[in-house]
């Protein structure tokens, strides 16, 4: 039946439609409205509705009467015993209302059986129990310091969830001197403030500013919200780098290393960002030298050194920096920054040659001007300060010139180019820095010549040797002289000094080369005619004037073998050497025959004679002394013996080649009486004949004598002259016994050349002082000239 009942109910909705605004209007004319304040507690008294809707609380219970809730928890309950509406928990009217004005809560009250519906509207009153607050805490604005006055920024609303007078009804700002602040209706929405620029910012005078903005609301006590805001001014490049110094400056030492910093420029730009940032670099007329020297850092504005940097090539550079921002239109400051250079030690001394001479007379007075030296140092000060002389001990020194840092290297003594001929002046300059630096400099001045010496001849005087029967025409000696000084003036010329004196009458025998002084003899000389003689070479040099000097020349003629001994006795009346001795028959053995008598021009060894016996009847009767010559019997004489014996006497000379010559000595065996008158006879025969030979052989004795006296005079004379200790004697043989020889001992250092004479034999030693015919010759005449041409002549 309900079935049918509700289908029928659709089929007709008109009639539904009428039955539900029956309903509805019957609801509503039991419409109840309370009013409670906000934030009671659970379980608080709303109001009776079952007093106020006239119900019986006995048919209320019956009937049941409830409020319809939905899904959420209901705000309130109703007490069916009692009928009072009471709240179901404490009630925050912004939490239930949220953004409306007017909090009002509509309840559903349904009685059944029959359905009734009844309207209750419960009103929350708003308590100020909620303060303004704001979206944020803080809040940032950024506004650009190009900004003009006018400019409106809007800020956002506080909000409160009280309604009514205790919502936010009015904003004010912390006090500044750059904004204001608006306050815009928005009706429903609320007031909105505005923040307004009253005065143009300045972001390098204050870059943020901060302001309070205060929210308040209309309650009693009045609550308040606050919130920062920072304004962050934007900034705009507006302002130049500004450098820290007006002037900046700095001391590099020279040859400081690639890398030192020499200086730092700070400049700063007020701007912020990118037009804040600063960026350095050299103007752009900075010169391209200054740019290999140096270098900036682009950030940090300091100076570094790049290059080699030369105290002498620069002394200071002034050099333009630019700082500039990187604003999008950038700003520019150029600032000058003047760097001394400092001079360091680092140059030593240049000593440069200005003019030199090529060569420097001997004979130079004292303050002759050599060279001109220019001495220089590229340094300053001290460094700069120059000590200069010349090294060693030389005779030349440094004088200052008239102009600056120029010397004369002159002369400070006289100069001998005999003693030296070329001079390495060493030039030292020294500076005064710390450490000093020194410079040398060597210059070689070469010393000409002057003829200021004469020739000098190696040996003086000069002793030679000749050997008689020299090749006529032939070099027999030779003289050097020697000059020190060169070239011409060095060049020597030899001639023979002439003149009439009876000593240089020979010299015109001998002829002399002029270029060598080479000596020839044009004749050949005789030892038996000259024995010694002397003459003077002159020696010229081609010096203009020339220079001459002269040297004595003594020369002595040497013997040769060239004379045959001459048999003086026994000389028979036609000139043979043959003689007849008669002797008595009685006669004892050592008796004296004869004596066989012999001279040889020559002297030494080829003077000195030798006696033999070449043939002989009787070898045993006769004796032939081989030295004196005398004749001698072995023997007596017999009966048996022969009357008349015939003896071939040989005399030879000790010549290298011998010469000999013979003489015959017919010996006669008489009867004593007859021997005594033949002896008579012939001693009166004797007697004229040895007058003769005696006569001969003094005068041959004499002029021996003579010229040995004569050579020997002449040659003490001139080794007195020349040393003390040279000395020279011919001595005569006191014993000669009709031998003409002589001997001759010559003696050079731990050597004798001897010449063996009379009565002395080849092994006979012959000791300086005796008898023997000797000229001594010093050690020191070997070593000065003397020439020995008889090496053939035994030592001792």
């Amino acid at each position: 039946m309900r079935q049918r009942g509700w289908e029928t109910w659709r089929q007709r909705p008109h009639l539904l439609a009428a039955l539900v605004l029956l309903l509805f209007f019957r609801a509503a004319s039991g419409q109840l409205r309370y009013s409670i304040s906000e934030e009671l507690k659970e379980g608080s008294f709303v109001g009776n509705i079952a007093k106020d809707l006239g119900i019986d609380l006995n048919l209320m219970k019956q009937r049941g009467f409830r409020i319809m809730s939905g899904s959420t928890e209901p705000l309130f309950k109703v007490n069916e015993n009692d009928g009072v509406l009471y709240a179901n928990h404490k009630i925050d009217r912004e939490e239930v209302c949220k953004e409306s004005s007017v909090c009002l809560i509509n309840l559903k009250t349904v009685l059944e059986n029959p359905l009734e519906v009844h309207y209750v509207t419960v009103e929350i009153t708003d308590l100020n129990d909620h303060s303004p607050t704001f979206p944020e805490k803080t809040k940032r604005l950024e506004i650009s310091e190009s900004a003009l006055p006018g400019a409106r920024y809007q800020l956002q609303n506080a909000h409160d969830p009280d309604g009514g007078t205790n919502s936010v009804q009015q904003y004010k700002i912390s006090q500044n001197e750059h904004f204001r602040l608006e306050i815009k209706d928005r009706g429903r929405d609320g007031k909105t403030p505005i923040l307004q620029l009253q005065k143009q910012l300045d972001r390098e005078a204050k870059s943020s500013h901060k302001l309070v903005l205060t929210a308040i609301d209309g309650g009693n006590p009045p609550k308040t919200g606050t919130v920062e805001i920072f304004i962050d001014v934007l900034d705009v490049n507006d302002n130049m780098p500004v450098f820290s110094k007006d002037t900046y400056s700095a001391v590099l030492q020279e040859n400081a290393p690639v890398g030192t910093t020499v200086i730092q420029v700070n400049a700063t730009d007020l701007d912020d960002g990118t037009n804040g940032e600063v960026v350095y670099s050299f103007g752009s007329d900075v010169k391209g030298k200054i740019r290999e020297l140096f270098d900036i850092d682009s950030v940090t504005g300091e100076v570094i050194v790049k290059g080699h940097v030369d105290f002498e090539e620069q002394d200071s550079y002034d050099i333009d920096i630019q700082a500039s921002d990187k604003g999008t239109i950038p700003f520019r400051t150029d600032k000058s920054v003047i760097i001394k250079i400092g001079d360091t030690n680092d140059n030593p001394p240049e000593i440069e040659v200005a003019s030199l001479s090529s060569a420097v007379s001997e004979d130079s007075r004292p303050g002759t001007t050599v060279a001109l030296i220019s001495i220089t140092d590229l340094d300053s000060g001290m460094n700069g300060k120059i000590i200069s002389y010349v090294a060693e001990d030389s005779p030349f020194t440094l004088t200052p010139s008239i102009q600056d840092n120029m010397f004369a290297v002159v002369t400070k003594s006289q100069l001998d180019r005999e003693q030296q001929s070329t001079y390495d002046i060493t030039i030292i300059a020294k500076d005064a820095g710390e450490p000093a630096l020194t410079s040398e400099k060597t210059i070689s001045v070469f010393v000409s010549d002057t003829n200021d010496n004469s020739p000098k001849f190696s040996v003086s005087p000069y002793t030679f040797y000749i050997i008689e029967n020299n090749l006529p025409g032939a070099s027999v000696f030779s003289v050097r002289a020697s000059d020190r000084d060169e070239g011409d003036n060095a060049l020597i010329s030899y001639h023979i000094l002439r003149n009439a004196s009876n000593g240089n009458k020979l010299a015109s025998f001998l002829n002399i080369n002029s270029e060598t002084g080479d000596i020839l003899a044009l004749k050949s000389f005789d030892f038996e005619v000259l024995k010694t003689f002397q003459f003077q070479v002159v020696a010229t040099d081609s010096g203009t004037p020339s220079l001459s000097s002269n040297v004595t020349v003594n020369v002595f003629i040497l013997d040769q073998n060239d004379n045959a001994p001459v048999i003086l006795y026994p000389v028979s009346s036609n000139g043979s050497a043959e003689g007849v001795e008669e002797i008595p028959r009685n006669v004892n053995a050592g008796h004296l025959v004869t004596k066989v008598r012999a001279y040889d021009a020559d002297i030494g060894y080829n003077g000195w004679l030798l006696f033999s016996l070449q043939e002989v009847t009787d070898h045993s009767l006769f004796g032939l002394d081989r030295y004196t010559g005398q004749i001698r019997t072995l023997r007596s004489f017999t009966e048996t013996d022969e009357a008349e014996h015939k003896l071939l006497i040989l005399v030879k000379d000790n010549g290298n080649v011998s010469l000999s010559a013979t003489a015959t000595v017919i010996v006669k065996l008489v009867e004593p009486k007859e021997a005594f008158a033949a002896s008579d006879v012939k001693s009166a025969t004797k007697v004229d004949e040895e007058d003769n030979v005696t006569f001969y052989l003094m005068i041959t004795l004499g002029s021996v004598s003579l010229l040995f006296i004569i050579s020997i005079i002449v040659l003490i004379a001139m080794q007195c002259s020349k040393s003390t200790d040279y000395t020279s004697k011919y001595l005569q043989e006191t014993n000669y016994d009709g031998t003409l020889c002589h001997s001759i001992q010559y003696r050079s250092g731990d050597k004798r050349y001897m010449l063996v004479g009379p009565r002395m034999s080849i092994g006979s030693t012959i000791v300086p002082g005796s008898h023997a015919n000797t000229l001594v010759l010093p050690d020191r005449r070997r070593g000065s000239g003397e020439v020995s041409l008889f090496p053939w002549l035994n030592q001792t």
